[in-house]
């Protein structure tokens, strides 16, 4: 049996806790299990160099960033390897080079292309637990690159898929995913399951257990993931293609969201919302008055592309001129950017399109299968969100979530009213 292990910076924070998941990974090895490990860079480690090189060249060149950055993963991986030696374990630690992860040469936020895993196999065959350095890769020009945000948790999944893994585990500081994050939300109920598609969701829309980059790649190789803590020995959450819950009709009775009883008379306890999540790192973009909508929107998403800025909630709505009104949101974070594609779009003959910015804003969203086809969800969660006495600036709907914009500062409100209402109410 193959298995990828992945551990985030505060699992290996300290020497400590080097020590602590160096005995999670020797007792894999114990019972006769190949190996893979997969590590960030120590604790905060990334951060601080980031912070270094902003001090000795704010507008450092992405290449000399990303060779920076590297190396904060690299020290993870010896360290690992010479803790498993110290048990008799034996263990090789790879860098992006060694382990053969090549990549675009988008620095910054690369794209894995291919994977040479003759080294790593090799080490394998002689019964090594293969220590790999998350987070990086190189070019094709043998320069290293960063896959961006969540790029531990990518470099796993795509180990887990070359490699043929049984299975690729991802470890952080909670127990599995959760229907909110606890510390904000002490009601949220740990999952045992959840779909990719939900994870998918959940993770683009803020949730910080996993990236949304690695369930696309699980999802698209079939890889299954269980998420679990470094810190206690639980049960964590299966990711994987589809659940074993049983089909459950909802209905709406008294304002609460309800299971229907079974042809035996038992009540089935299953949620249609798998969680609710929240992104402060939102920014909402308003374009009014545009004339050729198709043209100018194909101008404008086309720019974004070109930065790789990614839109989500567009909304479009017609005017009584004959012109529209688009809205959408980009990550906070990007907003520099995306000022400068707007200033570009408009020096470029849109001059006469208004174009408004709001950065005080998160998005708040309930996430589970079948929300369109299920009208009694929208009901309960504008009621929660009427009751809390917050306003709604934007609504965005799919089959897989409900999305609305709040006031920054309503965030956590709104998160424990929604939470409540679709959550807790079914299970009492």
């Amino acid at each position: 049996m193959l298995i990828v292990k992945k551990f985030g910076g505060t699992s290996v924070a300290d020497k400590e806790r080097i020590l602590h998941v160096a005995g999670i990974c020797a007792e894999e090895y114990s019972k006769g299990d190949d190996v893979v490990v997969v590590l960030s860079a120590m604790g905060k480690q990334t951060d601080v160099l980031l912070t270094q090189a902003e001090e000795i060249n704010p507008n450092a060149p992405k290449r000399e960033i990303d060779m920076l950055l590297t190396t904060g993963e690299q020290i993870s991986v010896a360290l690992m390897a010479m803790a498993l030696e110290s048990r008799g374990v034996p263990a090789i630690s790879f860098h992006a080079f060694q382990a053969g992860i090549y990549t675009t040469r988008a620095y910054g936020n690369a794209r894995i292309q291919r994977i040479d895993t003759a080294r790593m196999e090799e080490a394998l065959a002689q019964r090594k637990v293969v220590i790999v350095a998350g987070f990086q890769g190189i070019s094709e020009e043998g320069d290293y690159t960063t896959l961006g945000r969540g790029g531990s948790d990518t470099t796993a999944v795509a180990l887990a898929a070359v490699l043929k893994a049984d299975v690729c585990e991802i470890f952080t500081d909670v127990d599995g995913v959760y229907t909110a994050d606890p510390r904000l939300v002490p009601e949220a109920v740990k999952l045992k399951e959840i779909t990719y598609d939900e994870m998918l969701e959940l993770a683009s829309l803020g949730a910080g257990v996993l990236h949304n980059r690695s369930v696309e790649l699980a999802k698209r190789f079939g890889v299954e993931l269980i998420v679990k803590s470094s810190f206690q020995n639980a049960e964590g959450t299966r990711v994987c293609d589809r659940t074993r819950k049983k089909e459950t009709t909802h209905i709406l009775e008294d304002g609460i969201l309800k299971a229907a009883q079974s042809l035996e008379g038992t009540t089935m306890e299953e949620m249609l919302v798998s969680g609710v999540t929240a992104d402060k790192n939102a920014a909402r973009i308003q374009l009014k008055g545009i004339k050729e909508t198709t043209k100018e929107m194909y101008k404008i998403f086309v720019k974004l592309s070109e930065q790789h800025i990614g839109a989500d909630s567009v909304l479009m709505s017609p005017n009584s001129d004959n012109t529209t009104d688009i809205s959408f949101t980009v990550p906070r974070d990007r907003l520099k950017e995306t000022a400068e594609v707007l200033n570009l779009y408009s020096k470029e003959g849109s001059s006469d399109v208004e174009i408004k910015i709001e950065d005080k804003i998160a998005k708040v969203s309930a996430v589970g299968a079948g929300m369109m086809s299920n009208p009694a969800i929208a009901v309960s969660m504008f009621e929660a969100l009427y009751e809390a006495d917050i306003t709604i600036e934007m609504i965005y709907a799919s089959e897989l979530r409900i999305t609305v914009l709040v006031n920054e500062e309503d965030t956590l409100k709104a998160i424990r009213a929604i939470h409540g209402h679709l959550i807790e109410r079914p299970l009492r």
